[in-house]
């Protein structure tokens, strides 16, 4: 519901307070009312989104900063905010003289990442389900899982034996739900059993595990189930295999022995996950300039709601709000905070503000804005983001993306000096796990203003009353600064794509690790059916050799089928630096493709 106020009215208040330094004690009240418990820590999807997108848009009317377009505060966008199992899960089985059924959240329990669909078939054996070349392990050799059923075992070998080669005590990415079911997927498997290794976990129990939120776009993978340790045991035992017997052998010899079930086991199994999807807002306001360019300033305004999915304190998930006062309520209110710092003020470039939703569900919300700006991309001289921006600690500030622009570290230099604040300038790229990413994509400037990580970051504890907002004001009129040399400059920024900063030796030792193969791409995190988009290639990549450019969708890499992240992301892992691979992409609807060599990180 739009908030509607006598916009003149409105507009002559702003006017008559326009242009004073920033007020600590008004922002430090915005930030504790968008972390106060009303807000119920603004989830993606949440009623309580819907309430702080409400009154951030009436901030900006008070502040009589205009809708961007029409008469409404709200870009709206649909995302996938939640899951649950669905009536039509089934699985039973039959080894020839005697059918066995399970009852559904009982026996067993489709997980929220599950591809729907009904699947009959034979049954196969295949270990803990890994592929791993680097350690000399597959549990897929010497066997064929085409279009069959595989009972896979949780975590990875010897996982508490501190000389394994898999990582000692450490669980390496192997031992991932979504490398399990990509892995499976890859070789051909049509469905997943997913059973506990209780013989490695004696004294935990065989519970099935919490049927959790979905994060963002749908995973789209083979249907992806858990079954009971009795029930697999019994299944097993069809081929005299023991679990526990198995279990000791493999940890003992690192050699795995899939099984076939006899021909006579058949099963039968449905999936059906029901996935929710809401639209939720952007919040949008434009202070109009002299000409047709402007400067962008946002903040994502969503967190975590009660914790259900990225919670640092995975106790306490789903039982307590996770308040977000840091994250990002200081850097919406620092966005609050500039409109009002700027109403009525003219400048010869506008000023967009923007605060966004869904950026914890994969920067969704400044995705979709992109890619559907309400103004030209092309007339946006630069975008400053800021996130978390409330715990200054020892004076000392985050500025990313200094490279991006050819005036961005000039202009910094002649604003810092006015301010107690130490500027780091040491990340120059436009890349990160922040908003200013999907500008970076659209060949903008970008800056992105950060106080840093701290202990209370995605727990209940990040609270209110522990935002400093004096030093928050303080880097908040050091924003307006910079915000005034971009509108009234002479000359734009020029974008400059930035070179990875990441020294050659940290990158060589990453990849000797299973972790450093590079590819150069840039990820579109929205969902798009058939396929892994890109939002941008960086420069001189190996995605960039390959004639990858920000928008393609691939959907073959290495000779793999890619429907997704998480697939492109096991495909291009189970590389290594100096490979050779082949890429197939969709652009405009034609298919491309083109070969590349993999490299570490320079």
């Amino acid at each position: 519901m739009m908030l509607i106020r006598p916009f003149a009215a409105a507009l002559l208040l702003a006017t008559l307070n326009f242009g004073a330094d920033i007020d600590a004690l008004r922002y430090r009240e915005t930030v504790k009312h968008l972390s106060s418990a009303d807000m119920k820590g603004r989830g993606t999807g949440t009623p309580e989104l819907e309430k702080a997108a409400r009154y951030i848009a009436g901030e900006f009317e008070k502040a009589g900063i205009a809708p961007v377009a029409g008469n409404s505060y709200f870009q709206r966008f649909t995302v996938t905010t939640n899951a649950k199992p669905g009536s039509k899960n089934s699985l039973s089985w039959t080894d020839g003289t005697a059918k066995y059924a399970l009852t559904p959240l009982t026996d067993f329990i489709p997980f929220n990442f599950s591809g729907n669909g009904t699947n009959d078939g034979q049954v196969v054996f295949a270990g803990y389900g890994i592929t791993a070349p680097e350690y000399n392990y597959d549990d897929y050799a010497g066997i064929d899982v085409k279009d069959k059923i595989v009972i896979l075992l949780r975590h990875e070998p010897q996982e508490f034996d501190e000389k394994s080669v898999f990582a000692g005590k450490a669980y390496t990415r192997h031992a991932q739900m979504d490398s399990k079911a990509v892995n499976a997927k890859f070789h051909g498997a049509k469905a997943v059993l997913y059973v506990n290794d209780l013989m490695n976990h004696p004294v935990d129990p065989d519970e099935l595990d919490r049927f959790a939120r979905v994060v963002g776009p749908g995973f789209t993978a083979i249907p992806f189930v858990q079954i009971r340790v009795e029930q697999a045991q019994k299944l097993l035992a069809t081929a005299g295999i023991d679990l526990k017997a198995w279990v000791a052998e493999t940890d003992k010899e690192l050699k795995p022995k899939p099984v076939a079930l006899p021909g006579a086991v058949r099963m039968a199994l449905s999936t059906d996950v029901e996935r929710e999807q809401k639209e939720v807002p952007n919040v949008c306001a434009y202070l109009k300039g002299e000409t047709d360019e402007y400067v962008v300033i946002g903040a994502h305004y969503d967190h975590l709601g009660m914790g259900e999915y990225s919670s640092m304190a995975p106790s306490l998930a789903g039982k307590e709000i996770h308040y977000g006062a840091d994250d990002n309520a200081s850097g919406t209110a620092g966005v609050i905070e500039l409109a009002r710092h700027f109403s009525g003020r003219k400048l010869k470039r506008g000023i967009l503000f923007l605060a966004f939703a869904g950026e914890e569900l994969g920067l969704l919300g400044s995705a979709y804005y992109a890619n559907n700006a309400l103004l030209p991309n092309e007339k946006a001289v630069a975008m400053i983001n800021m996130d978390m921006i409330g715990r200054i600690k020892d004076n000392k500030v985050f500025v990313g993306g200094s490279g991006t622009g050819s005036s961005l570290k000039s202009i910094l230099d002649d604003v810092k000096g006015k301010y107690t604040l130490n500027v780091d300038l040491s990340e120059q790229g436009g890349y990160g796990s922040s908003d200013h990413t999907s500008f970076t994509a659209k060949q903008i400037p970008v800056l992105f203003f950060f106080s840093g990580l701290h202990g209370d970051y995605h727990r209940p504890s990040d609270t209110w009353d522990k935002i400093d907002h004096v030093s928050a004001a303080t880097l908040l009129n050091m924003v307006a600064d910079i915000s005034v040399k971009l509108a009234d400059a002479g000359e734009r920024p020029q974008f400059v794509r930035t070179a990875d900063p990441r020294p050659q030796a940290m990158a060589t030792a990453s990849a000797r690790m299973g972790g450093g193969v590079y590819f150069g791409s840039v990820p579109d995190m929205s969902d798009v059916p058939g396929g892994f988009r890109l939002s941008d290639v960086r420069e001189g990549s190996p995605a960039a050799q390959a004639g990858l450019k920000g928008g393609d969708v691939i959907y073959e890499f290495g000779g793999k089928p890619v429907s997704n992240l998480t697939e492109f992301t096991y495909a291009l892992r189970a590389h290594k630096p100096g490979d050779e691979v082949l890429v197939k992409w969709k652009r405009d609807g034609k298919q491309m493709e083109g070969k590349t060599v993999l490299t570490v990180r320079k």
